[in-house]
């Protein structure tokens, strides 16, 4: 039963606020709280004072910093915006907000600060992707995490690996160190968060999940991104 109320728990977002009219209905967008220290200017853009790039992606304890974009349970597709790194926008596809068409994201769907990885290290000159176990927190949000392991995607062929992590407090998974234990104490976490990200696309995604590795494999793609990352002006 435990699991059970987990998983609809991870995919549940409280309504605080009036849905939004027209085309964002679907996303009800205005569901979702963004962090207090960043401005909401339009439906598709949040702002901030803090360049979320020039950030260490490390804390003085040894744990990461991870940058909320999409939070647990929800579909809009929020990025950050990467000739402003002050702001986090609302993904556009042919001219429309982009709305995963799929169950909500099974964790916080965000980015490390402070880190990129170039093409000829397996990665798309992005910051790194991370997806934080646990329960939503606010678009925008800076979460303090510790990685657990990695996700290995390939993606139309590309690979384009998935860190995963949990929050270090105020969580059911705060506890979780590695992908061993998560398995032992949340059975069938693992699966969820494999099977949504090789079918999220639809079945001409072509997405494909080739297994997870442990924190030693995180921690070599993390040391190689931070390496590579130059600030962005």
């Amino acid at each position: 039963m435990r699991i059970a109320s987990m998983i609809i728990a991870a995919f549940t977002v409280a309504i605080i606020a009036p849905l939004a009219s027209g085309e964002t209905d679907l996303a009800h967008h205005d569901t979702v709280r963004h962090n207090a220290d960043m401005e909401q200017t339009d439906p598709y853009t949040i702002t901030g004072a803090t360049n979320l790039m020039e950030m260490s992606p490390r804390t003085p304890g040894g744990t990461l910093k991870a940058i909320v974009e999409i939070p647990t349970g929800t579909s809009a597709k929020w990025e950050l915006d990467k000739h402003n790194p002050h702001s986090v926008n609302w993904e556009f596809r042919n001219n429309e907000p982009r709305v995963v068409d799929y169950l909500g994201y099974p964790g916080n769907y965000g980015f490390i600060p402070g880190t990129a990885l170039p093409k000829e290290l397996g990665g798309d000159g992005d910051p790194l992707d991370v997806l934080v176990l646990g329960q939503a927190a606010p678009r925008g949000a800076i979460l303090d995490v510790r990685l657990i392991g990695v996700m290995k995607m390939l993606d139309d062929g590309e690979q384009d690996d998935k860190l995963i992590a949990v929050m270090t407090e105020r969580s059911p998974f705060s506890g979780i160190e590695n992908m061993a234990q998560l398995d032992a104490e949340y059975p069938g976490v693992r699966d969820i968060v494999s099977i949504w990200f090789s079918n999220y696309k639809g079945q001409d995604g072509d997405m494909v999940s080739s297994g997870f590795g442990d924190v030693d494999d995180a921690q070599a793609i993390l040391d190689q991104a931070v390496d590579s990352f130059t600030p962005i002006d």
